[in-house]
């Protein structure tokens, strides 16, 4: 069984390109709701939550291998988780800010994010290695994660709105974002609010797919991939697993 972790629901889009791409593997996905978000909080309380979150899934589901679905927390604590559980097979994630600067023409790149994300060393070093390679515009994204979650329309639209024109003008002419980095695993449950603001021609960039495909190859490379029998999704949650329930009815 494979465990995903996430503060809260957001995680569910990187679960999603996981089932694509691992049609055969068992899932477990972990929402630590009962202390989410982590977006606004200080690495150490991050870094304490995903250490008791991987505990727990190692104990209870006897996990082969661990997605971290949040960019806050791979940030803050993936090299801890690394450094902690070395026999077990770890993938974070990270803004896609490469995939970005590959399908840019003109550019200038937006990035949307929390603050945790945008103020970790993490993000500071890949930031810093893709220098004079595009214009990067960085925007935190206080209280969109939490509207997400709470599934609160008028909020989402209302913030997306606010954050992506921030990082405009959009477009395909010099001088304009024409690349949108959802750089908060939440963020891809507001792609319809955040095209409405960017338009057609602007393409948004998630980090679904990339992880998927280095879950795969670091299975294979460890000889742990299943290749047949039909899979299982199991769900853990430390707040309201009805909630979880309906959130995955909803966005899977």
């Amino acid at each position: 069984m494979i465990g995903v972790f996430d503060s809260g629901i957001g995680g569910l889009s990187v679960l999603k390109a996981l089932r694509a791409e691992l049609p055969h593997e068992d899932f477990v996905y972990f929402a630590d709701t009962a202390h989410a978000p982590y977006g606004e909080r200080g690495d150490a309380y991050v870094v304490d939550r995903t250490r008791a979150v991987v505990e727990r899934l190692r104990a209870a589901h006897a996990v082969k291998a661990l997605v971290i679905a949040c960019n806050t927390a791979t940030a803050a604590a993936v090299h801890v988780v690394r450094a902690e559980h070395a026999d077990l097979p770890v993938v974070g994630v990270e803004p896609a800010l490469k995939p970005a600067v590959a399908a840019s023409r003109t550019g200038r790149i937006g990035v949307l994010a929390t603050r945790g994300t945008l103020g970790s060393a993490k993000f500071r070093q890949l930031h810093a290695s893709l220098a004079g390679q595009a214009t990067f515009s960085l925007q935190p994204c206080d209280g969109l994660a939490d509207a997400i979650e709470a599934q609160d329309a008028d909020r989402i639209a209302r913030q997306c709105a606010q954050y992506a024109q921030a990082v405009g003008p959009f477009g395909t002419q010099e001088g304009q974002t024409d690349v949108l980095v959802l750089g908060c695993t939440h963020y891809p449950f507001a792609t319809r609010e955040l095209a409405s603001v960017c338009g057609p021609q602007v393409k948004l960039i998630d980090t679904g797919q990339p992880v998927a495909r280095q879950t795969r190859r670091l299975l294979g490379e460890a000889g742990l991939l299943r290749t047949a029998g039909a899979a299982m999704l199991s769900l853990d949650a430390t707040g309201s697993l009805p909630a979880l329930r309906a959130a995955v009815d909803r966005w899977l």
